[in-house]
C-alpha cells in the first residue's frame, strides 16, 4: 500500500512564460531595442530579441492544460496558453488543482538576456524581469510563490552582488544563476557572491543548461532555440560538471552555508557520480593531486550544500533504499507547464513512486527539503 501522503507538497521547479509587458521597466533610452512578443510565421506568438520574427513560438513550454491530441512543439498564440503561465493568482489556482502548497518558479525566455551582445540592455532586461517576477507574479501570493530573479553573474561581481541585494530587498527568497556561465562556478571570482548568499541564507539555483551560450553545436542550439529529445536527455546530466568542481575545489569549505540547487536533473545518477568522486579522491590523493581541495567526503555535501529537483524518477526512488542520503537532497517538482509536466497528477504519481519509502523520507522529498532550503 502506498504511504499516506503528507498534507503539504512543494513543487521546487515550475515555470512561467513571460507576458508582453515583462520588459516594460527597462530605461526609456533602451525601450526601442527591448525584446518584444511578436507573431511568428507559424501563426503562434514568440519572443523576438533582435526585431526579427521570433525564432520559435510558444508550444512545448506551455503544454499544461492542453488535450493529448492538441499538443504541439510550437505555434501557440499567447492567448491560447493557461493564464497560470503568467498570472500569479491563476498560477496558484492551478497549484490547487495539483495539491501543491508552494511553487518555486523559474523564468523562460527572459534568460536570453544572458547572451544579449548589448550588455547594458541585457542587464536592464534582467532587472525588469526581476521587478515583474517578484512584485507582480510572486506578489500575487507571496506565501505560496517563490519567484526566481535572474542574477547577472557575467557582468562583473559588483553589478552582480548589487542586483542580488536589490532582489533581496524586493522579496526574493532564492536567486537563479545561469546554467552555462562565462566562468565556471568553482572560480574564485564568485567568492563575493557566495559569501553574500551564505550570509543572507539565500540559495542559488540553476536549471540544467538554461541561461548562457551553448559550448558546442548540437541538435539544440541557443541561436535558433531548438528543443529536441536528444538535448532533453543529456540535460538531465548537466549538473555533473558543476557539482564535481564545486566539491573538489573546496567551494563549500570556504562557504559552508552555501546552498546550490540543480533543477530538473533527477537523482538516479547521483550514487554513481558519488562513487566515481570517491574513487578519484582515493586514487588522485595518492598522486598528490593539488586540485583536490575539499576537506569532507563528497557525500557530506548532499542535502547540506547540494540539492536536486526531481520528476517521475523511478530509478532514483528505488535507489533510496540503498542510498538513504538521496532523500535528504531531492525535492519534488511538477515542471508546470512544460511538456513533461506531472500537473495536475503530482499527488497520484508521488504516491506510486514513494510506495516503498519510509514516511520521513517521503516527507523530505515532498516538502521538507524545499521548505528548509527556501524558507517556506
Amino acid at each position: 500500500m502506498p504511504n499516506v501522503l503528507p498534507k503539504r507538497i512543494i513543487s521546487a521547479d515550475c515555470h512561467i512564460n513571460e507576458p508582453p509587458h515583462v520588459f516594460d521597466n527597462v530605461p526609456a533610452k533602451l525601450k526601442a531595442r527591448a525584446p518584444k512578443m511578436l507573431r511568428g510565421a507559424d501563426g503562434g506568438d514568440g519572443w523576438s530579441f533582435d526585431g526579427a520574427p521570433p525564432k520559435r513560438t510558444f508550444g512545448i513550454e506551455a503544454t499544461a492544460g492542453r488535450a493529448a491530441g492538441d499538443k504541439k512543439m510550437s505555434g501557440l498564440r499567447f492567448d491560447e496558453i493557461l493564464p497560470g503561465n503568467h498570472q500569479g493568482k491563476a498560477h496558484v489556482e492551478d497549484m490547487d488543482k495539483d495539491g501543491i502548497d508552494v511553487s518555486v518558479v523559474y523564468p523562460a525566455y527572459a534568460a536570453q538576456a544572458y547572451v544579449m551582445p548589448d550588455r547594458e540592455l541585457g542587464v536592464a532586461c534582467m532587472r525588469s524581469y526581476n521587478d515583474w517576477i517578484l512584485s507582480e507574479f510572486q506578489g500575487a501570493s507571496p506565501k505560496r510563490i517563490v519567484g526566481l530573479p535572474l542574477l547577472p553573474v557575467d557582468d562583473g561581481m559588483e553589478i552582480c552582488v548589487a542586483e542580488f541585494d536589490r532582489c533581496i530587498r524586493t522579496g526574493a527568497r532564492a536567486i537563479l544563476i545561469p546554467g552555462i556561465p562565462v566562468r565556471p562556478y568553482h572560480d574564485r571570482y564568485y567568492d563575493p557572491l557566495f559569501a553574500r548568499a551564505s550570509e543572507a541564507g539565500i540559495p542559488l539555483t540553476f536549471h540544467r543548461t538554461f541561461g548562457g551560450r551553448a559550448q558546442e553545436a548540437d541538435w539544440d542550439g541557443i541561436a535558433d532555440l531548438k528543443i529536441t529529445a536528444g538535448g532533453t536527455v543529456w540535460r538531465f546530466f548537466s549538473a555533473v560538471r558543476s557539482f564535481t568542481y564545486l566539491v573538489y575545489a573546496g567551494v563549500f569549505d570556504r562557504h559552508p552555508n552555501l546552498k546550490i540547487v540543480a533543477a530538473e536533473v533527477n537523482m538516479g545518477w547521483l550514487p554513481f557520480w558519488l562513487q566515481t568522486m570517491d574513487q578519484n579522491v582515493t586514487v588522485r590523493s595518492e598522486l598528490h593531486d593539488a586540485t583536490l581541495q575539499q576537506s569532507k567526503a563528497p557525500v557530506d555535501h548532499m542535502g547540506t550544500n547540494l540539492f536536486v529537483t526531481i520528476l517521475d524518477d523511478a530509478v532514483g526512488f528505488e535507489l533510496i533504499a540503498s542510498h538513504p542520503w538521496l532523500a535528504d537532497c531531492a525535492m519534488w517538482s511538477s515542471d508546470y507547464p512544460h511538456s513533461v509536466t506531472l500537473w495536475p497528477r503530482s499527488r497520484q504519481i508521488l504516491a506510486e513512486l514513494a510506495k516503498d519509502l519510509k514516511q520521513d523520507q517521503l516527507d523530505k522529498i515532498a516538502c521538507g527539503n524545499a521548505a528548509r532550503v527556501y524558507g517556506v
